[in-house]
């Protein structure tokens, strides 16, 4: 309570103007869409409906920022409260429902939304609603509007309420001109008014110039100076000869006896209502948010939304939401906090007691045009640029769908069938791309191994028994028959079949399915499924590694091969096509200069002329041989062991692995050529012998034996040519 006596003295200033900025929008609008809801049981009950929307914003603006977190929202009724109370009206009226009755069920019905409101926020599904799509509440707003801007139709021509709008527009005769003036003087205003005039809100002025409108009609017309039986507005409070009080306890007493099937029976409606308002809120909210730049917690706000129009619904006014529209002056008018919404609320009450008697002149059709104004405003023409590109036409049909269900069926209906179809929509999407990134072989491909001349023309030989699939998107079941359809012929003629995981975003239980299908596909012919880049955590939170096992696929004797990369895969089956699958498990021999594929057929005396410029070294596992940026100008040829080149990508400081050198192999030929700093660091995999021939060597070396330097060159210069045309290759191949 102090932190709030805090925030009122040092925000009063922007909150007082803010609040009453929006009181000034928000209690046309709330009067108009009571109107519309209680009209729909009897016109006899238009000024009920207006004390209803005085109620329900008081109470929504008093209650909902004083428990709720979002600072300048501004609570109030609102058209999807107004559309979906007016339809359920309009139905139980043409069930024959007394009217007593009605106005029960309405305020049973908005207590349940409440109360449901109360539930989402306690359970925490505040967020979930975030996943309703753009098509669906772009269909549902648009559909309300067209709803709203229907049910005010017939106030706007003045003719009987209960008579279908289409009707009351083929029956020009029905007409009553006075109402066409107001309300037409009261929706130009209100359109054309907010290009010219920001200072005082749309709204305002439209409802001021139906008022001009009416009495200036009435200059000549001293039957609309009359308030007894004049249909052309509200009417005394008096008009159905009960007090309001006397009709809410009225309400109160026969709740008690309403039976729990009657109550079940509101559930569903409830339940829309709830789910609308709810929609509506955190749709402001979220707009907020991006002003204000904060965050609004929607659980929180959902349950102050809930409690208040709890309240409201009580004792008699109308259930609303957190509105764009008044939200929107409160932040234009220097508010800074939630108690602008209080001070709304509270100046809505003082309003509503003090213009009591005036409320019984206001024109019905200055309400019905304000209405039709805010459900103009409701609909939204984007979805008409969805026509312009055939990717987007099925979204427009959704929002075309949406629209009809809620003219036609009703809104409960509408946001299912959108749920529906966009859904559809999405698998379609998913069933349409290929879930296959990439297929090549290992003979296009290549490891992070650097391998001799002689064992690189043996895996170009037989690397096409080695084929790799490279998956991207969700492995699900619209999705496995395109993949099996891929995989199957190759699991008849190859040798070596690698699935690649590094894309996956989902894998689900049919997918799996099928992985086992191909494992054993692969088994019947003695053969192993390679797995790579099986990751413990997917993007969509999953632990792939702990799916698989639980579905059979992996495990001991499972059939299946897991790699950590596609490299590591690749470097195993080279190992297979090469033969080389025991080397690393017997004692390497230290190699002589003679020995090596570089020196092959050279003479004795001449490599011995050669290692006499060279000096040994032997480097522990783990230890570097050289790193990044050191400026040694050497060349360094394996005897034993294996060396792990490491360097960074993109500028990054991060080493990653680019390359593995082995027994016979040489390493650091580029900084010994071009005499520049190192570009990247050679790591000991395993404990290393070398010989190493320092640069200001080989210098001398040129100079004693100028043959025996330039056969030195050339064959480190072929060696590199070799691995630089088939890295080459293999990246022409991966932007293709």
């Amino acid at each position: 309570m102090w932190r709030l006596v805090r925030m009122v003295k040092i925000k009063t200033p922007g909150d007082f103007w803010g609040g009453l900025a929006s009181m000034l929008v928000a209690l046309p609008a709330s009067v108009a869409f009571g109107v519309t809801v209680y009209s729909a049981i009897s016109p006899h009950y238009a000024v009920f409906g207006a004390l209803a929307g005085v109620l329900g914003a008081a109470t929504l603006g008093i209650i909902a920022p004083t428990l709720g977190g979002t600072d300048r929202l501004i609570s109030a009724p609102c058209a999807p409260a107004a559309a979906v109370l007016s339809a359920f009206a309009m139905a139980w009226v043409a069930q024959g429902v007394p009217a007593t009755q009605v106005l029960l069920l309405l305020t049973v019905l908005g207590m349940l939304a409440g109360l449901i409101q109360l539930g989402i926020g306690l359970v925490g599904l505040g967020k979930l609603i975030k996943f309703i799509p753009y098509t669906v509440v772009s269909g549902y707003l648009s559909g309300v509007g067209l709803i709203i801007m229907g049910s005010q139709m017939p106030h706007v021509l003045g003719v009987d309420a209960a008579l279908p709008w289409w009707q009351a527009l083929w029956s020009p005769a029905l007409w009553d001109v006075r109402s066409l003036v107001v309300a037409l003087a009261t929706v130009l205003t209100g359109v054309l008014a907010a290009k010219f005039i920001q200072a005082v809100p749309s709204t305002i002025l439209g409802f001021m110039a139906g008022l001009l409108a009416y009495f200036g009609l009435a200059h000549f017309d001293a039957t609309m100076l009359e308030l007894n039986d004049n249909p052309l507005v509200l009417g005394a409070l008096t008009a159905t000869g009960d007090g309001y009080l006397k009709t809410i306890m009225g309400r109160w007493q026969d709740m008690g006896e309403l039976k729990l099937s009657q109550v079940a029976a509101l559930v569903s409606g409830a339940l829309t209502l709830a789910v609308l308002l709810s929609i509506d809120t955190l749709k402001t909210c979220v707009v907020m948010d991006q002003k204000n730049r904060s965050r609004h917690d929607p659980n929180r706000e959902l349950m102050a939304q809930g409690l208040a129009n709890l309240t409201a619904s009580g004792i008699g006014g109308m259930p609303g939401a957190g509105t764009m529209g008044a939200t929107m002056v409160n932040l234009s008018s220097g508010a800074q906090t939630r108690v602008s919404g209080m001070v709304e609320g509270v100046l809505v009450l003082v309003a509503g007691l003090l213009l009591g008697n005036f409320m019984a002149w206001i024109p019905v059709a200055a309400l019905a045009g304000i209405l039709m104004v805010v459900g103009w405003r409701m609909i939204d023409l984007e979805p008409l640029h969805f026509l312009e590109s055939k990717a987007t036409v099925f979204d427009f049909l959704v929002v075309l769908v949406v629209v009809g269900c809620a003219l036609t069926v009703g809104l409960i209906a509408a946001s299912a069938a959108g749920v529906a179809l966009s859904i559809l929509l999405f698998v379609r999407e998913q069933v349409g791309g290929s879930v296959v990134r990439r297929k090549t072989f290992v003979n296009q491909r290549s490891s992070t191994w650097c391998r001799p001349e002689s064992e690189m023309r043996l895996i170009a030989e037989k690397g096409d028994t080695a084929v790799i699939f490279e998956l991207q998107g969700s492995l699900f079941f619209g999705t496995t028959y395109e993949l099996y359809a891929l995989l199957e012929p190759e699991l008849k003629t190859r040798d070596y079949v690698v699935l690649d995981m590094r894309w996956v975003q989902a894998v689900d239980i049919t997918a799996a399915h099928m992985l086992g299908q191909v494992r054993d596909t692969l088994r019947e012919r003695g053969l192993p499924l390679l797995l790579s880049h099986v990751r413990e955590q997917l993007p969509n939170g999953h632990n792939l590694v702990a799916f698989l096992t639980q579905t059979g696929l992996l495990g001991p004797a499972s059939g299946v091969q897991v790699f950590d990369t596609l490299e590591d895969a690749i470097e195993w089956i080279e190992d297979q096509l090469v033969g080389h699958m025991d080397s690393a498990h017997t004692e390497e021999v230290p190699l002589k200069l003679a020995e090596m594929d570089l020196f092959q057929g050279r003479k004795d005396d001449t490599l011995a002329d050669l290692e006499a410029h060279m000096h040994q070294r032997s480097v522990k596992a783990g230890e570097a041989v050289y790193r990044l940026g050191d400026p040694q100008r050497e060349l360094y040829l394996i005897q034993r062991g294996t060396v792990r080149i490491m360097a960074p990508i993109s500028g990054s400081r991060q080493l990653h692995h680019i390359a593995s050198f082995g027994r016979g192999d040489f390493f650091g030929g580029l900084a010994f050529l071009d005499d520049r700093v190192r570009s990247d660091t050679a790591l000991a995999s395993t404990d290393t012998d070398l010989y190493v021939l320092p640069l200001d060597q080989f210098n001398r070396l040129a100079e004693e034996h100028k043959k025996l330097a330039l056969i030195l060159m050339t064959a480190i210069s072929r060696t590199l040519a070799q691995r630089l045309r088939h890295a080459d290759g293999e990246r022409t191949l991966l932007h293709v």
